[in-house]
C-alpha cells in the first residue's frame, strides 16, 4: 500500500470524525438539559450507524491517514463510554449490563496503548468487534427510547434486549478473540525494531 498521504490530518474523513466527536456534548444536552429523551436517542442512534462512513470515505476517497487510523477509534471508544454512562445514570439500562460493557471497553483500551508502548506492531479490527460495537450502539439508544410506560414503548424494550445482548456478547467474543493477534503484533513489533538496529 502506498503510504503517501499518511501524515495528512485534515482530511474529509478525519472531519467526519470530529463533527461525530462534536454531537456528543449535544447528546448530553439533550438528554440531561432539555430533557428530550427522543431526541438524545435518535441522535445518539445517528451517531452509532455513521461509525463506518469515516471508514468508508477514507479508503473510497484514497484519504487514510494515520491520524484517522487512531482519531476514529478513539471516537468510537468515547462515544460508547458516553453513551453507557449517561443511559446508566438515566435509569434506562441496568446496571450490570453497563457495566459488562464498559468494563470490555476499558479492558480492550488498556490492552491497545500497552501493546502500543511496547512496540507491537498495528492490529487490524476483527469483523466480530464491530458487530458487537454495531449491535451495543443500536441497543443503547433503542433501551432510552423505550425507557417509559407507553404501550408503543414495550416492543422497542424487547428489541434493545435482544440486538443488546447479540451485541455484548460479540464484543467479549471479539475481547478474547485479540489474544492470538496481540500476541503476534508484539512479535512483529519487536521484530522490526531488532531489525531496524
Amino acid at each position: 500500500m502506498d503510504d503517501d498521504g499518511l501524515d495528512r490530518i485534515l482530511t474529509a474523513p478525519n472531519v467526519i470524525t470530529l463533527v461525530r466527536l462534536l454531537c456528543i456534548p449535544l447528546f448530553l444536552w439533550l438528554l440531561f438539559g432539555a430533557h428530550r429523551q427522543t431526541a438524545a436517542a435518535v441522535l445518539l442512534a445517528v451517531l452509532g450507524a455513521t461509525d463506518w462512513v469515516d471508514g468508508y470515505v477514507a479508503r473510497r476517497y484514497g484519504q487514510v491517514s494515520t491520524f484517522g487510523k487512531v482519531l476514529d477509534p478513539t471516537a468510537d471508544r468515547i462515544l460508547v463510554g458516553t453513551a453507557v454512562i449517561s443511559i446508566m445514570v438515566y435509569g434506562a439500562v441496568p446496571l450490570w449490563f453497563g457495566l459488562a460493557t464498559i468494563t470490555r471497553e476499558v479492558l480492550v483500551s488498556a490492552m491497545v496503548l500497552l501493546l502500543a508502548s511496547l512496540g507491537a506492531a498495528r492490529i487490524d479490527v476483527l469483523w466480530v468487534g464491530k458487530a458487537g460495537t454495531f449491535g451495543l450502539m443500536f441497543a443503547y439508544p433503542t433501551f432510552l427510547l423505550g425507557d417509559g410506560t407507553a404501550t408503543w414503548q414495550e416492543p422497542i424494550r424487547v428489541i434493545g434486549w435482544v440486538t443488546g445482548l447479540i451485541g455484548l456478547g460479540l464484543a467479549w467474543w471479539a475481547a478474547g478473540s485479540y489474544i492470538g493477534p496481540a500476541r503476534r503484533a508484539l512479535r512483529e513489533g519487536r521484530a522490526a525494531r531488532r531489525s531496524s538496529v
